[in-house]
């Protein structure tokens, strides 16, 4: 834990107080704007899929573009901007706004609640997938003198990341006295006509949990592999302030509260892979918590 805390401090040092005020304020706008005006669930309404990747792709872009100019603005000569930069600037976005926009549908039984159910179980799985191939090909055109976006297992050492755990289960146990936590957790109970979830035999709620758990694959390795590490060449430690905005954006449907904090976890999660070049101790942590609040929306459900 010493040495997180090391990293900590030495990031503290190095970043421009300027630009991490501006960034926190415009990320600070963009919760109210989303929050106070619907901003998420008005996308999520709308039935053409086009016109949905359009304005996932704005979003997204604004939540990523608009730090990054931040940092120009006041952190000129520490990026290098070229035109790689600028193209993977604007094809991270459209990638998660396919994350965010695909949602394949397939006949799994006559039955609705059993279709649905399945459906939901192959959804973050195939999103892994596709996910996965975009940032492969980024690599390999890219990136190919460094592991995989965070994939390395050698050296880690796991101890402060079981701390980081246990610090976060009481905050977790309080979180869940509140109503906006028992609404949104656990996930299983927001599918249509699944039924009260004491009736739902064990290995269905565990493999639903097992289906859930391969979508922070996917978000770590996106977030803190490829928007970290993959724009490190370009922007150093800068990278990081852009991801956690852009990171904090894609919790617009959760509880507000959770909505903030994943502001300042995506600036230590971010501060961690930077300093490691491995996303998995940050995975353990970002697996470790969902799981640990759907446990606790069972017992409080």
């Amino acid at each position: 834990m010493k040495q997180i805390i090391q990293y900590i401090i030495q990031y503290s040092k190095s970043i421009d107080k300027r630009a991490l005020a501006c960034i926190s304020l415009f990320t600070a706008l963009f919760v109210y704007i989303n929050y106070a005006y619907g901003l998420d669930p008005y996308i999520r309404k709308k039935n053409n899929v086009a016109v949905k990747l359009l304005w996932w792709y704005v979003v997204s872009l604004a939540a990523l573009g608009i730090p990054y100019l931040i940092q120009f603005l006041f952190r000129k000569d520490s990026l290098r901007i070229n035109r790689t930069f600028l193209v993977l600037l604007l094809l991270a976005p459209l990638i998660f706004a396919i994350k965010l926009t695909y949602n394949p549908r397939f006949s799994f039984s006559a039955v609705s609640s059993v279709n649905n159910y399945w459906n939901q179980v192959a959804y973050w799985p195939a999103l892994l997938v596709i996910t996965f191939i975009f940032l492969l090909l980024i690599w390999y055109a890219n990136d190919r003198d460094q592991p995989f976006y965070g994939l390395k297992l050698k050296h880690i050492n796991w101890r402060p990341y079981w701390m980081m755990l246990l610090l976060m289960a009481p905050l977790i146990a309080l979180a869940a006295t509140q109503p906006d936590f028992q609404a949104a957790y656990p996930k299983l109970q927001s599918l249509k006509e699944i039924g009260p979830l004491s009736e739902i035999p064990v290995w269905k709620k565990v493999l639903y949990e097992l289906s859930y758990g391969t979508d922070f694959i996917t978000i770590e390795f996106f977030f803190r592999g490829f928007l970290v590490l993959g724009f490190i060449k370009w922007a150093g430690k800068d990278a990081i302030l852009p991801m956690a905005c852009f990171y904090c954006m894609v919790h617009f449907g959760k509880p507000l509260g959770e909505c903030i904090s994943s502001y300042f976890g995506g600036i230590l999660l971010g501060i961690v892979v930077y300093h490691t070049r491995s996303a998995l101790g940050g995975l353990m942590v970002h697996l470790g918590i969902a799981w640990m609040m759907e446990v606790a929306g069972y017992f409080s459900s």
